[in-house]
């Protein structure tokens, strides 16, 4: 018996979602037979136009609005003109397609209709009110609702809703013995006043969904209704042209296995509305190039589909030539999308933009010089490994100081360590020194995140126990450990099913239960220091669901329940740093990708779901697969995507690509953040700054602590380590910044300093030429041009104070973006 229902679940999910075969030339069906069963069925025909071979490929047209349908039994079952096939009492018919000359035939079987239907709560009614918009947060699901009517977002809490429904304000909204007389179809009908306008109309399913309901006796939800695990959508991807369009269809997998047409209840959105529209009935337009996700919703489950609209034809790639892996899939998606990519960046460029994004500090003038004066033809791979200290020569990795400093800064960020202004140093310092450590040693980051999660012990002196003072209870620790390392938004499930993705309260709630058992407790003779907090794991405690009071055993997301241990946090290290735990390689991979190129594949990139797919999935999943082949080496990926032409590319936009903003065909202009670029201030001017309570000499991107009283860091963006997301130090430019660095006391000091390098360099008697050369190598890490070499030395000819003019061109071309950005 079970191999047959396996069988027959088989049959009939090809004949949803697979192609029927057909005579070459004739237009293809998707599905090739049509089961209706039971009342309300309904199936969404798609027609396309194969290849001559018959075969469907990505820029197929679709006809599904172009051909003429007819029904054969239109008292069994109707279809309309958008090719939607309803039942209308149980037999057998067949749907008449017609396209030209061309006729396809599709049979359909009907099955199950009765009188009076069963209307299940969960399975029919809150579906209508996530199609109609009532359950949105701009409607019913607002904090108060609206007219007093409140529903649960997108049907979360279908008991609250049916309440609201049938018995609340003495159940004024629902008339089950006369049902059009109720205010549940005279609204949204705007039979009467309705704040949200027609919703709803005559005869539609919607309509005699809710009618049937109402009929019924507006039955309550049942706890074993089945839910739905899983949306199919077909085509998944479409290839086309500005102007055309394609029908959408969605199929629904149910826990009993029952396979469901729900297009016409799916909620869909564009998200990018420049490029494609899409209507209620799941109808897509092509309005502009790109590449646009189409968002779809249903019961809790949310999918996509990915249009693609080329920018301009296939692209010739005159002179690419892949370096590595990610050039191979990123010029699949240059010629995909008919994008011509910007040529290779100069090697002064390329000198800069790799020391500051590997070791957030800018080359010396001597280094500079040998790099451009170099003819080695492997002089840039050779950079990379020095930068990250891969070559092995003991002589040639000296930048390991640097590469840990200012990838510590970067995850104290994410890991919000601050000592929060009070007295918290001791904690503080713990954390960032032993963050420093494993980049310091470039530990495999699969061990840096099972360390730091299933830490215990005194926050004073184990630093990554800091992890859970800073996270102080299961919420907070299965927010931040999501977001951080699973590129997962869990907050909106704390308090109802993610509207976005596939969470719910119970995955939440579940997921925050292998933190339940962690507690601290103070001590005064652990360690040296005394006075401590000790992070400890307890032998009791749960975490139980808000609505039902359920205890939740610990279960990861998309994963099965867990055995249960001691300390929880151990399973929980191993399964989320897994090999074959692909969102966790990809989450990490993403953030390193927008490090590096400007911009994640996912943006942004501490919010990978469902309904946000990458802009180019083969190169995201390539790259975590060589992530864990390296196993989980953070310089190999660096690496990797450093050496790739993609990271080479100029910054400069052609106008084949200037539309392009997330493809990489260009490089996408980065400024410095606040640590490094106070730092490229330092060096180029020679007057280092001196930080409160720390040694002379601390760089900025040495900084532990996020409490610094430095007003350029603070307008340059340096985050005080409340969040943990990307967001919170921002990246863009303001006029603050500029009116800082344009007549700021703080550059315009350094500058004019008698012991900074103008100062310096008059005294040692340069000439004028080799003070405008080390200006140039400093700041930009080039030569100046001979346009730029003459124009200079004609000001400071000209002028009656060399210092002055000397310091007006240094401060000019720090006020440059050639400066002020990576590019």
């Amino acid at each position: 018996m079970k191999n047959t229902l396996h069988l027959h679940r088989l049959a009939l999910c090809w004949a949803l979602v697979v192609p029927s075969l057909a005579v070459a030339g004739a237009p293809v069906v998707t599905p090739a037979t049509v089961d209706l069963q039971g009342n309300f069925a309904q199936v969404q025909l798609v027609v396309q136009q194969p290849l001559e071979s018959g075969i469907v490929a990505l820029d197929s047209p679709d006809l599904t609005r172009s051909v003429t349908y007819t029904s054969s039994q239109p008292e069994v079952a109707t279809v309309n003109s958008a090719g939607r096939v309803a039942a209308v009492a149980n037999g057998i018919a067949e749907i008449v397609i017609q396209s030209g000359d061309q006729t396809v035939r599709v049979p359909v079987t009907v099955a199950g209709l009765v009188e009076h239907p069963v209307v299940a709560f969960r399975e029919f009614v809150s579906p209508v009110l996530s199609h109609s918009g009532c359950n949105q947060g701009a409607c019913h699901a607002s904090q108060f609702g609206k007219g007093g009517f409140v529903l649960s977002v997108v049907g979360f809490d279908p008991d609250k809703d049916w309440n609201s429904i049938v018995r609340d304000r003495e159940a004024r909204r629902v008339n089950p013995m006369v049902p059009e007389e109720s205010l549940l179809l005279k609204k949204p009908m705007m039979a009467v006043p309705h704040g949200g306008g027609q919703r709803l109309w005559k005869n539609s399913l919607d309509h005699q969904i809710l009618s049937a309901w109402l009929r019924a006796g507006t039955p309550g939800p049942k706890a074993d209704e089945p839910d739905v695990v899983r949306l199919e959508v077909y085509p998944q991807q479409r290839l086309a042209a500005i102007g055309q369009s394609q029908q959408l269809r969605i199929v629904a997998e149910y826990t009993t296995g029952m396979l469901r047409d729900v297009t016409g209840l799916a909620k869909f959105d564009s998200l990018d509305e420049s490029a494609v529209s899409v209507a209620a009935d799941g109808l897509v337009k092509v309005i502009g190039p790109g590449q646009a996700p189409i968002m779809i919703r249903y019961e809790g489950q949310a999918a996509v589909a990915i249009v693609v609209a080329p920018y301009g034809p296939t692209p010739e790639l005159a002179g690419w030539v892949p370096y590595n892996f990610v050039d191979e899939l990123a010029s699949k998606k240059f010629v995909e999308l008919g994008i011509e990519p910007s040529p290779v960046c100069d090697d002064a460029t390329f000198l800069r933009r790799a020391s500051v994004d590997a070791v957030g500090t800018l080359p010396t003038p001597e280094a500079a010089v040998a790099f451009i004066d170099s003819t080695d033809p492997l002089k840039r791979e050779k950079l990379v490994d020095e930068l990250l200290g891969l070559t092995g020569d003991p002589a040639r990795d000296t930048y390991n100081d640097e590469y840990a400093a200012l990838w510590t800064l970067k995850w104290s960020d994410l890991l919000r360590n601050t000592s929060n202004g009070g007295g918290n140093n001791q904690q503080m310092w713990a954390m960032h020194n032993w963050i420093k450590e494993q980049f310091r040693t470039n530990r495999p980051f699969d061990q840096f995140v099972r360390e730091l999660i299933t830490a215990k012990g005194s926050i004073f002196s184990n630093g990554p126990a800091v992890y859970f003072q800073i996270n102080n209870n299961p919420p907070d620790l299965a927010e931040s450990t999501a977001q951080l390392f699973l590129g997962t938004r869990l907050a909106c499930a704390k308090c109802h099913h993610h509207p976005f993705e596939k969470y719910s309260q119970a995955d939440y709630y579940s997921f925050a239960a292998f933190f339940s058992r962690v507690g601290v407790k103070s001590s005064q003779e652990f360690g040296l220091f005394g006075g401590e907090t000790v992070v400890v794991v307890r032998n009791a405690g749960e975490v139980s669901h808000p609505k039902t009071g359920q205890i939740l055993k610990p279960k990861p997301l998309d994963g099965p329940e867990m055995e249960d241990a001691l300390d929880r946090r151990r399973p929980l290290g191993v399964w989320l740093t897994a090999k074959e735990n692909k969102e966790f390689s990809r989450s990490i991979v993403n953030r390193y990708v927008a490090f590096l190129l400007g911009r994640g594949l996912v943006e942004p990139v501490d919010d990978m779901r469902a309904t946000n797919p990458p802009t180019n999935p083969e190169l995201l999943d390539r790259l975590a697969g060589h992530f864990v082949d390296s196993g989980f080496n953070i310089k190999q990926l660096m690496r990797a995507i450093m050496t790739s032409r993609l990271y080479q590319l100029e910054s400069q936009p052609t106008p084949a690509n200037a539309s392009d903003s997330k493809f990489y065909s260009h490089f996408h202009v980065k400024r410095l953040g606040a640590e490094p670029l106070m730092d490229a201030i330092d060096f180029v001017t020679g007057v280092q700054t001196k930080f409160k309570n720390l040694p002379a000499g601390t760089r900025a991107i040495e900084l532990p602590d996020a409490e610094y009283p430095d007003y350029f860091l603070n307008v340059f963006g340096k985050p005080r380590r409340v969040s943990v997301c990307e967001c919170e130090r921002m990246p863009d430019e303001n006029l603050g910044q500029a009116l800082h660095t344009l007549n700021g006391d703080f550059l315009m000091g350094k500058i004019a300093n008698k012991a900074g390098r103008i100062a310096v360099a008059i005294e040692a008697k340069k000439t004028d030429e080799e003070v405008i050369s080390e200006i140039y190598l400093r700041a930009l890490s080039r030569r100046p041009t001979d346009s730029e070499m003459a124009t200079a030395q004609q000001f400071v000819s000209e002028s009656a104070s060399r210092p002055e003019i000397l310091e007006d061109l240094l401060w000019s071309v720090m006020n440059s973006k050639q400066f002020l950005f990576v590019r």
